[in-house]
């Protein structure tokens, strides 16, 4: 059994076994808030606490799926291709909302870390939250944060923008196609990509756009953040 446990076919069977489950799940009942990715979670963690199994031991099979996370994102420039119209009409809003939504999510990290008093590393670590995990624990690691810390926000930041984008957006009264796809990319990445392509193809489109941009920016404007307030 030990031998089973402890090989990656483990690891790969769970994550798949619990992804499905939850889409059937989602399909059923058909609530937001019972996203598939986050009910994946819920049932991999509970089991594993159940069973006594170490994550160590699911890590094993679990990290051959990880490494799909960066190929997986660059398939999403393909929807964006199929709506480049949109893109060459709307270039300048578009490249100012990301960069405006990208500021602000570091912004309200710096703020409210400020205000419960977080230690400096937690708040770095929490700083790139709203871009892709294999883009967020390389910026994290650079301005001296926690990638493991990074990599769990950025997963919570992308199953709350996923699972509360169309409450927001009609809360919000953002009706427009493209801004919509530009908020929900830019605060959630790729999670919340998965929404904005479920609301329509120009959403999607614009999300995916979100995400390599923002990154970029995050990239960039973070240290220079950390400059000024340090």
């Amino acid at each position: 059994m030990n031998a089973i446990i402890n090989s990656p076919l483990f690891g790969i069977l769970l994550s798949l076994a619990a992804f499905e489950t939850g889409v059937a799940i989602s399909k059923k009942w058909k609530y937001s808030f019972l996203n598939p990715l986050l009910i994946a979670n819920i049932l991999i963690v509970g089991f594993l606490l159940a069973t006594g199994i170490s994550l160590e031991s699911y890590n094993v099979g679990g990290d051959y799926i990880s490494v799909l996370l960066s190929p997986a994102t660059v398939v999403l420039a393909v929807p964006l291709y199929n709506q480049i119209s949109k893109l060459k009409k709307f270039w300048k809003p578009i490249l100012a909302g990301i960069f405006a939504g990208s500021i602000t999510s570091m912004a309200c990290v710096i703020v409210i870390s400020k205000l419960i008093g977080l230690s400096d590393v937690l708040m770095r670590s929490l700083l790139p939250k709203s871009i892709t995990i294999p883009m967020g624990s390389v910026v994290s690691e650079q301005i001296g944060g926690i990638p493991s810390v990074t990599i769990i926000s950025i997963v919570v930041t992308g199953i709350t923008g996923a699972v509360a984008a169309p409450a927001i957006c009609r809360i919000c009264r953002i009706k427009h196609k493209v801004a919509q796809g530009i908020a929900i990319g830019t605060a959630s990445h790729a999670l919340g990509t998965t929404k904005a392509m479920e609301m329509g193809e120009i959403q999607g489109a614009m999300s995916s756009l979100s995400i390599g941009v923002a990154g970029l920016f995050t990239a960039i404007v973070a240290p220079i953040i950390l400059n000024f307030i340090d």
